[in-house]
C-alpha cells in the first residue's frame, strides 16, 4: 500500500477502502502509528530542527565567524598557536552562550504551542477521538462540521448539506457544496465535487472523509511547495533587517578600509587580517537574531502567564505596536452567555407555540453547538416524546436559517429559525394571537415595529416559521419557501461588568475598539451605550456596500460601531483601517471571522474558536475576553521595549568602542587592542546584553503604541556613537600623551575603560528617564556589576599573561575612572536632549 491512488475522485468508497486497506471503522490505533512511520507527519515541511547539534551549530555560520575561524587556523600554523587557541576559546565560549539561551527559548516556545493545537476528531478502532492533525495519515476516516479545517486530500464518504471553502486553493469565492459521488478521471480539480482537499475549510453542514494523502502529497502541498509560502514579513521583522543590513554595510566598509591601510603601514598582514575579523566581530550585531529570539520568548511565557498564548514571535511587536482593536462584541464585549428573555408571536404577546417550534429546532440541530440553542434549551424544558427528526438543512451564513423537519401525531412539519430578515423572506403567511392565518404582507409593519422596538432596547430577535411538508421525510433548502411566520425570539446577552474599565484602559494605552457586529444598527447603538461608548459614529453594511474604497478609508477612522456586516466585509473594514496608517488587530472565533483574521496586522483568536479561525491566528486567547488582552498589550509594549535596547546598546557603546579603535589604528604605530583582546571586549559586553529580556520597563514605554522608526535608530546611533568615541579618543590622548603608556599599558587601559565604560552605559541608556529614577532589572543590574568587577580585576591574575596584559599605576586607573564617570554624566545629558528633539 506504499503506493497511494492517484484519481481518487474516480473510484468508489468500496474500491478506496480496499486500496487503502481501511474499514468503515477507521484503522486500528497500531496500523496508524504504522503509517505515521511509513508516509511521515502530516505537514507541508518538515517541522523546524530545534536538536542540540542543529542549534550549536547555528551559531557560528555567520560568514565573519567562519572567516575568522580560518584565519586562526592559519595563524595557528604560521604564527602564534597559543593566541590563536585563545581567540577560538573566546569565539566558542560566546557561541555557548547564545546556544544556551536560544535552547531554553526553543523548548519554552514548542511547550506554548502545544496548548492551542489544532486536532481532527477521527475513527480510531471504531471509536471517534480527537488527535493533532499532524497525526492523520491515509486511510483514516475523518469527522468533519462547521468550521473545521479539512486535514487531508480524499474522499467524500457521507454527507449532509456540507458546503466547503475551497478560495484558498481554487480561488473559488462561494463555498463549494460536497457530495458522495464517482467523476470521470479527466474532471478539472474545481468540479471534483465528492473530493475534499487539505487546507480547506467547512463552512457548513457535516461529512465524514476517507482520507487519501496527507502532507506534501496533498494538492495544497504541491503549491506550497511550490510557491515557497511563508508568513507576510513584519513590520518589526523589516526594520530589523534593514537595520542588520546597514550595520553590516558599514562593518564592511571600515574593516576592508582598515586592513588595506594596516598592510599599506607595512604591518603584518596576518595580524593586520585579524585585527581586522576581530573589529568585524565587535562591530556585527551577531547577537541580534539570538537577542529577538530570547527576548520574544521570554515575551511569550510572560504573556501566556496572562492567559495569551503566541503562535508566531515576530506579532508580538506588532501587538505592542496594535492602536486599533477590532472585535465582534458577542461574547467578547458581552458576557457571551446568551440568555432566551421571551417567545413572542406576531402580535407581541408571549406564545407557548413559537417557544415549542424554537425548542424543536434547537433540540434537534446536529450542526455546530451555538450559544442561541443553549439559551432555547435552558429556558424551559419541554416534553418531546411523541415527535422525530426526520431531516435537517444545517445553518450557514448565507441563507442564515437553519430548518428541521420533524414529525408528530403522523404529521409532517419543518420548523425554521433565524434571521427576522431572511426568515420573513420565506414566508408568505403569519399566524396571529387567535390562530388564524393571515397574508404576511397584511402584519409586516407590525412585525417591523416590534423588531425596532425590541432592537432598540439591546435584544437580538430572530424569526421562527414552520411549514407543513405533507408526506415528505426529506426536506431540501426548495422546501424553505411559503412558510407561515410564527413569532419571534427575543435573546439578550448583557455586557460583561467591567467591560468599561476594559475600554477604558485599552483608550489609555492609545488602542481604539472598534465593533463589528451582525446585529441591526439600533441593537449595536443601544449596546454600545451600555459599553460606556458616547455619541458612537455607526455605519452599516448596506451603507458600506455603496461605497467606494477611497471614501471608506477616509471615514474608517472614525467610525466606532460596523453594524449589519456581512462576513465579506470585515476583511474589507481591516484593509481600509490598514491603508488609513493604522496597526490593526482583529480579535474573532467564528467561520467568516478567518479572512479577516488573516488580514489583520495581528490575528487574534480564542482556545474555543473554531479551527480555521484557530489556525489564521497569530495570538490566542485562552479566555474571550478584552481584559486579557489589555495584558497583552503591555507585555507585547515591554518586550518590544526591551528588543530597543539592545539595539540602542549595540549602536552606542559598542559600535563606538569598535569605530574609534578602527580610527586610532591609523594613527599609533602599533595595533591598539590585539584580535584576541578585541574578541574578550566583545564577550565581556555580551553577557550584559544577554540578560535584556528579563530587564524592567518604565510605565512611560508601553503607555502607547511604538513603531519601528530606522531613521530615528540611526539618529540615535549617530549621536551615542560620536559621544562614546569623543571619550574614547579622550582616553587614547591620556594614555599616550599625558600617562606615556607602553604598548602592553596602553591596551590593559584602553581594555578596562572600554568594557566598563560599554557595560555602566547600558543602565544609561536603558531608559528615558535619568538612571537614578529608573529601576534595571536584577540580573541586568548583576551582570553588569560583575562584568565591571572581574574587567577591573582580570590585569592582577594569570589572565593578564595569556591575553596581554599588565597590571596599570594607581593613577593610570584613577584617570580612567574619571573618564568613565564624566562620559556616564555626559551621555544623561546628551539622552535628556535626544529625546526632546527625537520621538521614538
Amino acid at each position: 500500500m506504499n503506493q497511494l491512488p492517484q484519481a481518487f475522485w474516480s473510484l468508489s468508497t468500496a474500491d478506496l477502502f480496499k486500496l487503502l486497506q481501511s474499514v468503515n471503522e477507521g484503522l486500528t490505533s497500531v496500523e496508524a502509528k504504522k503509517r505515521l512511520e511509513l508516509y511521515g507527519a502530516n505537514l507541508l515541511k518538515p517541522p523546524k530542527r530545534t536538536d542540540v547539534l542543529t542549534l550549536l551549530i547555528s551559531q557560528f555560520k555567520s560568514p565573519i565567524i567562519l572567516i575568522l575561524f580560518f584565519a586562526t587556523g592559519l595563524s595557528f600554523f604560521l604564527h602564534d598557536s597559543i593566541d590563536a587557541i585563545i581567540i577560538l576559546s573566546i569565539v566558542i565560549v560566546s557561541g555557548l552562550l547564545g546556544f544556551w539561551q536560544e535552547r531554553g527559548a526553543s523548548n519554552a516556545i514548542e511547550k506554548l504551542l502545544s496548548i492551542v493545537q489544532i486536532k481532527a476528531a477521527v475513527l480510531r478502532d471504531g471509536k471517534s477521538i480527537e488527535i493533532p492533525v499532524e497525526q492523520i495519515v491515509p486511510g483514516d476516516i475523518v469527522i468533519l462540521n462547521a468550521g473545521d479545517i479539512i486535514p487531508g486530500d480524499g474522499l467524500v464518504q457521507n454527507s449532509k448539506d456540507l458546503f466547503v471553502d475551497e478560495a484558498m486553493l481554487t480561488g473559488e469565492t462561494f463555498p463549494v457544496e460536497k457530495e458522495s459521488a464517482i467523476l470521470p478521471e479527466d474532471t478539472p480539480l474545481g468540479q471534483r465535487t465528492n473530493a475534499l482537499w487539505m487546507g480547506t475549510h467547512v463552512v457548513s453542514g457535516s461529512a465524514s472523509q476517507l482520507v487519501v494523502r496527507t502532507g506534501t502529497a496533498t494538492e495544497f502541498g504541491k503549491v506550497s511547495d511550490r510557491l515557497k509560502l511563508r508568513p507576510q514579513e513584519t513590520d518589526f521583522e523589516r526594520g530589523i533587517r534593514r537595520f542588520g543590513y546597514f550595520l553590516m554595510e558599514v562593518t564592511l566598509m571600515l574593516v576592508v578600509t582598515i586592513f588595506a591601510v594596516n598592510v599599506y603601514l607595512a604591518r603584518p598582514v596576518l595580524d593586520s587580517f585579524l585585527f581586522s575579523l576581530a573589529l568585524a566581530v565587535g562591530l556585527t550585531p551577531q547577537l541580534l537574531p539570538a537577542i529577538i529570539s530570547i527576548n520574544l520568548s521570554h515575551g511569550a511565557k510572560r504573556m501566556a502567564d496572562k492567559k495569551v498564548i503566541v503562535k508566531r514571535l515576530a506579532s508580538i511587536e506588532n501587538f505592542g505596536s496594535m492602536n486599533i482593536i477590532c472585535s465582534d462584541k458577542t461574547g467578547t464585549l458581552t458576557e457571551g452567555t446568551v440568555q432566551l428573555k421571551s417567545a413572542l408571536d406576531v402580535d407581541g404577546n408571549p406564545s407557548d407555540k413559537v417557544l415549542l417550534n424554537s425548542y424543536l429546532n434547537a433540540f434537534y440541530q446536529t450542526g455546530f453547538t451555538n450559544p442561541i440553542d443553549e439559551a432555547i434549551l435552558s429556558y424551559r424544558k419541554i416534553d418531546l416524546s411523541g415527535y422525530k427528526k426526520q431531516d435537517e438543512i444545517p445553518y450557514d451564513f448565507l441563507r442564515k436559517r437553519l430548518s428541521i423537519l420533524t414529525s408528530h401525531d403522523n404529521v409532517n412539519f419543518m420548523v425554521t429559525k433565524g434571521a427576522l430578515v431572511n426568515v420573513l423572506v420565506v414566508c408568505t403567511t403569519a399566524e396571529i394571537s387567535d390562530g388564524s392565518i393571515v397574508g404576511i404582507e397584511t402584519v409586516q409593519d407590525k412585525i417591523q415595529k416590534h423588531f425596532e422596538d425590541l432592537s432598540g432596547k439591546g435584544f437580538r430577535t430572530l424569526g421562527v416559521a414552520y411549514k407543513n411538508v405533507g408526506t415528505d421525510t426529506r426536506i431540501s433548502k426548495d422546501h424553505e419557501s411559503e412558510m407561515t411566520f410564527s413569532g419571534f425570539l427575543v435573546l439578550f446577552d448583557p455586557p460583561k461588568p467591567n467591560i468599561i474599565e476594559t475600554i477604558t484602559n485599552l483608550k489609555n494605552l492609545g488602542v481604539s475598539l472598534k465593533v463589528i457586529t451582525g446585529d441591526n444598527h439600533l441593537v449595536a447603538a443601544n449596546v454600545s451605550q451600555q459599553m460606556g461608548l458616547k455619541n458612537t459614529k455607526i455605519l452599516t453594511g448596506p451603507e458600506l456596500i455603496n461605497m467606494s474604497d477611497e471614501a471608506l478609508r477616509s471615514i474608517v477612522g472614525s467610525v466606532d460601531v460596523f453594524a449589519e456586516i456581512e462576513p465579506n466585509q470585515k476583511e474589507r473594514i481591516i484593509i481600509a483601517l490598514k491603508k488609513a496608517g493604522n496597526v490593526v488587530g482583529y480579535m474573532g472565533d467564528g467561520i467568516n471571522d478567518a479572512s479577516a483574521i488573516h488580514a489583520a496586522d495581528v490575528g487574534i483568536s480564542v482556545d474555543s474558536a473554531v479551527d480555521v479561525a484557530k489556525d489564521a491566528a497569530d495570538i490566542v486567547l485562552l479566555e474571550k475576553d478584552l481584559g486579557v488582552l489589555v495584558q497583552g498589550v503591555r507585555e507585547g509594549r515591554a518586550t518590544f521595549a526591551n528588543t530597543l535596547k539592545y539595539v540602542f546598546m549595540a549602536t552606542s557603546a559598542n559600535f563606538g568602542n569598535m569605530f574609534s579603535m578602527a580610527g586610532v589604528s591609523l594613527i599609533v604605530p602599533f595595533l591598539p587592542l590585539l584580535p584576541k583582546q578585541i574578541l574578550l571586549t566583545n564577550l565581556m559586553t555580551d553577557f550584559p546584553e544577554m540578560t535584556i529580556a528579563t530587564d524592567s520597563v518604565d510605565k512611560e514605554m508601553i503607555e502607547y503604541p511604538r513603531r519601528w522608526d530606522i531613521k530615528a535608530i540611526r539618529k540615535f546611533m549617530i549621536t551615542f556613537g560620536i559621544v562614546s568615541s569623543v571619550f574614547d579618543y579622550l582616553t587614547f590622548g591620556l594614555l599616550l600623551l599625558l600617562l606615556h603608556a607602553t604598548e602592553v599599558q596602553f591596551r590593559t587601559g584602553w581594555f578596562l575603560e572600554s568594557v566598563v565604560s560599554a557595560s555602566l552605559i547600558v543602565l544609561v541608556i536603558r531608559s528615558r528617564k535619568p538612571s537614578y529614577k529608573s529601576k534595571p532589572g536584577k540580573y541586568l543590574l548583576i551582570a553588569t556589576l560583575s562584568i565591571v568587577v572581574i574587567t577591573l580585576i582580570i590585569p592582577y591574575t594569570p589572565l593578564a599573561g595569556i591575553f596581554g596584559f599588565s597590571p596599570l599605576p594607581i593613577p593610570f586607573l584613577f584617570f580612567i575612572g574619571f573618564i568613565i564617570l564624566l562620559y556616564i554624566f555626559t551621555a544623561e545629558v546628551v539622552k535628556k536632549v535626544f529625546y526632546k528633539r527625537v520621538k521614538l
